[in-house]
């Protein structure tokens, strides 16, 4: 089927790969861009025409860490519900993490995301698979096999490759396929049994602590392994201040390290534990909505000074890019106690208005932040992994496209999510800043308040 010309027009057409930042019109047809013009308001005749006046106009978001949890786990996410959740939250390209049941350790489970991805996907899906058999951290998975069945890395996510040797392996083998390596920070001797980030709250609460350490001493570690092995090491989820320092320095050195932050790690603080939206009990009396599980994830929630870091490192580019980290969970996952609680956040859909907090605060420009959930994702895929044209609106390239008002103010309702998962710690809470549509290969599949078929 032929889409539709479409001419989105009226709009501040932000493109970082391009270096556009202009008010322009985007005309769109057969499925690629076909132009961005010098003169808005000029659309040509039989275009369906969207009126952006007002709002910004970006390439379509890219996220190269989202769990879908299909197959195995479908009672929590499946490839249709997710992408249509990723949809929702403006993105285009999401790459399902091998956290399912069976992991993505072998050809067969890779070929079953990516074909169901085809099929009932409403946007791009990518496929990561684990670094190690059953993400067991003790013998790699055949890279190269995965590699041709079309995975863009490699990761163990939710767990870490506490091994040092089979990092260094891992990271060899890299050189190899051409693909990073992801590694959850965080080292089990270390982090231990701890559910929150150590400290004042922590000890408030009566909850076992995680010290920042544990992610630093791993980052350090896996610097050490990418110049050994000259291997190519990607760090999820970056979450604290020395890690992120020690990233700043590797990058100085030149070597082949790239690194993710997550919305929650740019916008909230472990304060959200006590359930109050961020704020403190003003008496130090705890109330029913302490322990709010929904906070629970894994790496934890930081300081302030650890927000601060992870903003400072996305605006001077140390932190290369977004990622959601995506973790949607059924009821019975979060309707329990904090210890028995399963770590993660159901954020594709409250992404964009989460990473605008920094923006609003002018901690954060708004062509940075759309660099780094557009432009900078699809280079870090690269034409190896499949990511050649994507996160540009340049003509001749996917018409994936996302409509802002980064003015907005919405209330976020986690009974209306597209998202089977409906865990997450900002219910209730507004945020300033919308996805108000969102096209995949030019077409609509998502605009704000409507239904979308």
């Amino acid at each position: 089927m032929v889409n539709k010309p479409i001419v989105i027009t009226g709009g501040r057409v932000i493109d970082p790969a391009q270096g556009i930042d202009r008010l322009a019109d985007v005309l769109l047809k057969d499925g690629v861009v076909e132009a961005v013009t010098d003169a808005p308001g000029t659309a040509p005749d039989g275009y369906e025409v969207i009126d952006a006046t007002g709002m910004v106009v970006a390439p379509g978001f890219i996220d190269i860490h989202t769990h879908l949890r299909e197959p195995g786990l479908e009672h929590k996410e499946t490839i249709a519900t997710g992408t249509r959740a990723a949809a929702a939250g403006g993105f285009t390209t999401i790459c399902a993490m091998p956290n399912t049941e069976p992991n993505q350790d072998n050809a067969s489970t890779v070929e079953f995301v990516l074909r169901t991805g085809r099929e009932q996907g409403v946007v791009r899906v990518m496929a990561i698979g684990a670094v190690t058999l059953e993400r067991a951290g003790k013998r790699l998975v055949e890279m190269a096999e995965l590699a041709d069945a079309g995975v863009i890395g490699f990761s163990d996510d939710g767990n870490p490759v506490a091994d040092p040797n089979i990092m260094r392996q891992a990271l060899t083998y890299s050189q190899i396929t051409g693909l990073p390596i992801i590694n959850h920070c965080e080292e089990p001797s270390i982090a231990g049994a701890g559910l929150m980030q150590m400290g004042v709250i922590a000890s408030h609460l009566g909850l076992t602590g995680v010290p920042s350490e544990a992610e630093t001493v791993m980052v350090e570690r896996d610097i050490a392994l990418a110049e050994l092995t000259g291997g190519r090491l990607h760090i999820a989820h970056l979450s604290t201040r020395r890690a992120v320092e020690a990233v700043r320095r590797a990058k100085e050195r030149g070597l082949r390290v790239t690194a993710e932050a997550t919305p929650h790690h740019v916008s909230i603080t472990d304060a959200w534990v006590y359930g109050l939206g961020g704020a403190t009990p003003d008496d130090g009396a705890l109330s029913t909505v302490a322990y709010d599980t929904n906070t629970k994830v894994n790496p934890p929630l930081r300081t302030n000074d650890d927000v601060d870091a992870v903003v400072e490192g996305l605006a001077d580019g140390t932190i290369d890019m977004i990622a959601s980290d995506h973790a949607p969970h059924a009821a019975t996952d979060k309707e329990c106690t904090y210890q028995e609680a399963a770590h993660g956040i159901s954020n594709i859909e409250t992404a964009f208005g989460s990473c605008m907090v920094p923006v609003h605060a002018g901690a954060l420009s708004l062509e940075g932040l759309i660099e780094r959930m557009t432009a900078a994702p699809a280079r870090f895929l690269g034409p190896t992994a499949g990511g050649k044209g994507l996160g540009s609106l340049k003509p001749g390239l996917p018409a994936d496209v996302v409509v802002l008002d980064p003015a907005s103010e919405w209330t976020v309702d986690p009974s209306a999510f597209f998202s089977k998962g409906k865990n997450t710690p900002l219910a209730g809470t507004t945020l300033k800043g919308r996805v108000v549509t969102t096209l995949y290969a030019g077409e609509v599949v998502h605009e704000a308040g409507v239904a979308v078929e």
